[in-house]
């Protein structure tokens, strides 16, 4: 594992320099910087090469990246992105999270529960009509709401005059408002998934650094009215494959970063949000492992769940490294000062935005008395627990579907209900131990962070321990059958009179937890993205439409070229892999690699890194070379790029890939999948 070390001071962003460090930026479909790339590398981007790209790229609703890669809409993806339909598709009998699965024939394909997909069709700029919804009215509060209701509007119309999923996004903190148009799909089948043990090599250990020896891809497809989808663009696979030095571009949908935030959010992050995180996050991993270590079949089912726990925990761990990295907040401290000096210069400027920062600070003082009960009983409520997650969809479907579709819920809109639907009434096994273990967990986090005597910790517990009230409260649900989700759903007096202990939970919970997210979106949330757009507006005035808005996981694509680091090559092979195996978990190989050792090319190159700029959601993204060929996947970056969610260096910052002759050589030797292959023209 490589140690986090300090950003230095010359790496930051300086906010007058009009030149971006070579290869940063998430980039807008729409605002693609072609100029940079011609400059930097001599290549020209075409309007058609980055149609293409956007076309064969899918966003993966689960929060992962992937594309399209036949001509009948085969689809390529991370395992630990396809893991969620793996996992709901295994069993005792089945486990193709530990064995791996391969369709041989198109019979064979399985179909996810609840996965949906989406291709980006359109971006269309509607800043205008969402911010005239507020324009007159002079209470914060009341313009935030009047801005929400023009998005629900927005996408409703959208998706009654195209029948597609419409989102209106904000970016730059409302400095903008783009409507994303995207083709839908919902019947969606595994094709393919190599063991856990292979595609997550290394495991927790390893996760987040480089060498890496990950087989991390899944191959899934799209079907539409029982066929096959087929998608006018995919990509290709590359014939000859990475190349030290060659550019590529990485189309994904980054989640969400903070290159745009102010000094006071920052320090907020860092000094109180997320240490939250991580005591939460920490206590529910400590939850699993002691839950897996009971039983083989409580290992099982624990798996996925507590690998996406780790993976965020090293994550957030990473991020509040680089916020106590005193260089790193100096330089956005710098940043600040000399924006807030040239809007002083100007006096119109100085009038139409000189207080906002100062409002952003005010408004996270006011935060800071509430965002615990705000982000344990609102945001993140029984995090890890499938069972709670339905039972709060079908109490708020059930009260707010009779309220007009502007004075929803954003998540309960019209234009989204389809999407939750799908969500909320997922076929998906839910296993009822663990359940009672997250849930025990998250009752103990309350008492921990609200304290015992809090009137929500008394109501919930009851007088209980957190493992009896947990017990309770999911032993006598009946939210495992779907049918039963789908009655109280549409009947607002049976929810509310129901006695089904996830229900009741749910409804003890509500209350408070709406009561806190309206204080946030009234007093927090109004005043910063009223001031945090109009800090968009000043930069925009300042030095031009120039910068690139955060992630918000919606697709993008960077840029970058493949390249090693230090004293650290720029690819692994399979050999690396052997050598680097002791037989024990972690390091464990599946037999099939095992046996099959003698048939590889143990030359081949396994995981790559490049400069490219991603995030969290770009899990999953094809990586591409100027010829639009796949040469690798990208499925994660290494510990000196967890600081990038803030601001992009590449010293020795990287993405880390697996390579496209990895796959093949893998699926030729080790799994005989001749079907995929001749799918792929291999």
């Amino acid at each position: 594992m490589h140690p986090f070390r300090p950003l230095r001071a010359a790496l930051a962003l300086f906010l007058f320099s009009l030149l971006l460090s070579a290869d940063e930026g998430m980039w807008l479909f729409n605002q693609f910087p072609k100029q940079l790339v011609q400059s930097a590398y001599h290549f020209q981007v075409s309007d058609a090469f980055l149609d293409h790209l956007r076309l064969a790229s899918v966003r993966f609703n689960n929060g992962g990246s992937g594309s399209f890669i036949s001509p009948q809409g085969l689809l390529f993806t991370n395992h630990h992105v396809g893991s969620d339909c793996i996992q709901q598709l295994s069993s005792a009998q089945h486990d193709y999270m530990a064995n791996g699965f391969y369709a041989a024939s198109p019979a064979e394909e399985k179909t996810c529960p609840d996965l949906e997909l989406n291709v980006l069709l359109k971006i269309e700029d509607v800043t205008a009509k969402v911010n005239s919804a507020g324009a007159s009215l002079s209470s914060p509060a009341d313009a935030n709401r009047a801005r929400k209701g023009a998005m629900t509007a927005i996408e409703k119309e959208c998706a009654a005059s195209t029948g597609h999923r419409c989102d209106v996004v904000s970016l730059f903190s409302g400095g903008q408002y783009h409507l994303y148009q995207y083709k839908k799909y919902t019947d969606v089948r595994l094709v393919f998934a190599p063991e856990a043990d292979i595609a997550a090599f290394g495991g927790d250990p390893d996760n987040f650094t480089y060498p890496r020896y990950c087989l991390d891809f899944s191959l899934f497809r799209a079907y539409e009215n029982g066929v096959p989808v087929t998608p006018a663009d995919y990509f290709k696979w590359s014939h000859e494959g990475l190349r030290d030095g060659e550019l590529t571009f990485v189309p994904g949908n980054p989640g969400s970063t903070g290159r745009l935030m102010t000094v006071a959010e920052l320090e907020s992050a860092r000094d109180w949000r997320y240490p939250l995180t991580l005591r939460s996050v920490g206590g529910l991993i400590k939850a699993l492992e002691a839950y897996g270590a009971a039983s083989p079949g409580n290992l099982r089912a624990a798996r996925e769940n507590l690998l996406m726990q780790q993976n965020t925990y090293k994550a957030y761990t990473g991020f509040l490294a680089g916020l106590r990295d005193p260089q790193l907040i100096e330089s956005k401290r710098r940043e600040e000062r000399q924006l807030r000096a040239a809007v002083d210069r100007d006096p119109l400027k100085r009038k139409l935005y000189g207080s906002v920062w100062d409002e952003i600070a005010a408004a996270y003082r006011e935060y800071r008395g509430f965002f615990k009960p705000h982000v344990l009983l609102e945001l993140r409520p029984a995090p890890g627990s499938d069972l709670y997650g339905i039972a709060r969809h079908v109490l708020r479907y059930a009260e707010e579907k009779p309220k007009p579709n502007e004075k929803r819920l954003r998540a309960y809109a019209d234009g989204g209900l389809a999407s939750l639907e799908q969500q909320m009434y997922s076929p998906a096994p839910i296993e009822v131990s663990m359940e009672i273990a997250v849930l025990a967990e998250y009752f103990r986090l309350l008492q921990q962070e609200l304290g015992s005597e809090n009137p929500v910790v008394v109501a919930v517990l009851n007088g209980k321990s957190p493992e009896s009230a947990a017990r309770e409260y999911v032993s006598t649900s009946k939210l495992t059958d779907v049918a039963e989700r789908r009655r109280l759903a549409n009947d607002l007096a049976a929810v509310r009179a129901s006695n089904d202990g996830m229900i009741r939970l749910a409804r003890l919970l509500d209350p408070s937890a709406r009561a806190y997210r309206k204080h946030f979106e009234d007093q927090v949330e109004a005043a910063i993205s009223g001031s945090a757009a109009k800090i968009a507006q000043a930069r925009f005035a300042v030095r031009g439409a120039t910068d690139y808005p955060d992630a918000t996981f919606t697709l993008r694509v960077t840029f970058g070229p493949v390249r090693g680091y230090r004293d650290v090559p720029f690819t692994t092979t399979f050999a690396g892999l052997y050598k680097r195996a002791t037989g024990q978990d972690p390091f464990r190989l599946p037999p099939s690699w095992v046996q099959n050792k003698s048939a590889l090319d143990l030359h081949t190159p396994f995981n790559f890194v490049t400069t490219a700029d991603t995030h969290g959601g770009n899990s999953g993204s094809p990586t591409l070379n100027t010829k639009g060929e796949i040469i690798g996947i990208l499925f994660d970056g290494n510990l000196e790029g967890l600081p990038n969610r803030f601001v992009y260096t590449e010293d020795a910052a990287r993405s880390v890939h697996v390579a496209a002759q990895a796959i093949i050589e893998s699926l030729r030797k080790i799994y005989h999948a001749d079907r995929i292959l001749k799918e792929l023209g291999q």
